[in-house]
């Protein structure tokens, strides 16, 4: 009886300490086990990226898109083939309803968010005399308007502790071409919201933080199209990015290891802006 006793708490403790022994396997592993992650614009390029990254952490996504539901359904799909959770909604960052409705549907959906990317957006070029109003107004609503948006209703239902990557562009800290002036404007403004956000965030120990990505090949701006090789020629790499790379950043700055890291601006350009 007494054998048979220790047997069963040697067996209870060996299976105790394999579970344990998992779950810091899982943790440093998928350090973002538990966590649940909002990337806006996440149907391709670096949203795609970051999405697929932190899911790799082991995070719950929800990603959004604006008109491209099937690459949406891919990046999902893709996650749930590797055994992770998503969950995609449409957010027209002009339709402040669908921003909020996209927030509330994330945090519904996994019971929790404590991450979001703040990373749609558009591009725009055009010398500063040949510059609609409504191309003015355009580029504002999505890069300044939009952005503004999605991380007041996100901050509603973040955990305490949680996590604001915006994303931004170098070429807020360095315009090399004509052309560029409304674009860098308002990748300059995302700097504000950033410092913004992170000093009214800090109480509930939310962290808020931005890469500001170089030349990224992705379709928008491919490493193979027109001015390519000028923009990587002024990199001190002397090349593209990748979706990739941003992502690496974008999850150290989710995780455990950025906790005292906030307000930040984080330039991931190969030297573009230095």
């Amino acid at each position: 009886m007494t054998g048979t006793t220790g047997t069963s708490g040697t067996t209870a403790r060996t299976t105790t300490d394999r579970r344990a022994e998992t779950m810091r396997s899982d943790t440093i592993s998928k350090p973002l086990s538990g966590k649940a992650a909002l990337v806006t614009g996440g149907s391709r390029g670096i949203g795609a990226a970051v999405a697929l990254r932190l899911a790799a952490e082991g995070a719950d996504v929800a990603l959004t898109y604006e008109s491209n539901a099937a690459s949406a359904r891919e990046v999902a799909e893709q996650i749930k083939e590797r055994g992770g959770r998503a969950w995609t909604a449409r957010a027209a960052l002009a339709d402040v309803d669908s921003v909020r409705a996209a927030v509330d549907g994330a945090a519904e959906q996994f019971g929790r968010l404590d991450i979001l990317v703040n990373n749609a957006g558009t591009g725009a070029q055009g010398e500063l005399g040949s510059v609609e109003p409504a191309e003015v107004d355009r580029v504002l609503t999505a890069n300044v308007r939009g952005a503004y948006l999605v991380a007041q209703a996100a901050a509603a239902r973040l955990a305490d502790g949680g996590r604001i990557v915006n994303i931004g562009s170098c070429v807020s800290a360095r315009v090399p071409f004509p052309g560029m002036t409304l674009y860098a404007m308002s990748k300059a403004a995302v700097t504000g919201l950033t410092k913004g956000l992170a000093r009214e965030l800090a109480p509930r120990g939310i962290t808020v933080n931005q890469i500001s990505p170089g030349p990224i090949d992705t379709d928008m701006n491919p490493a193979d199209g027109p001015g390519a090789s000028a923009q990587a020629a002024l990199t001190m790499l002397g090349r593209y990015g990748t979706p990739e790379e941003i992502a690496d950043s974008v999850a150290h700055l989710a995780g455990d290891g950025a906790r005292y890291v906030t307000g930040a601006l984080l330039a991931v350009d190969g030297g573009f802006a230095a």
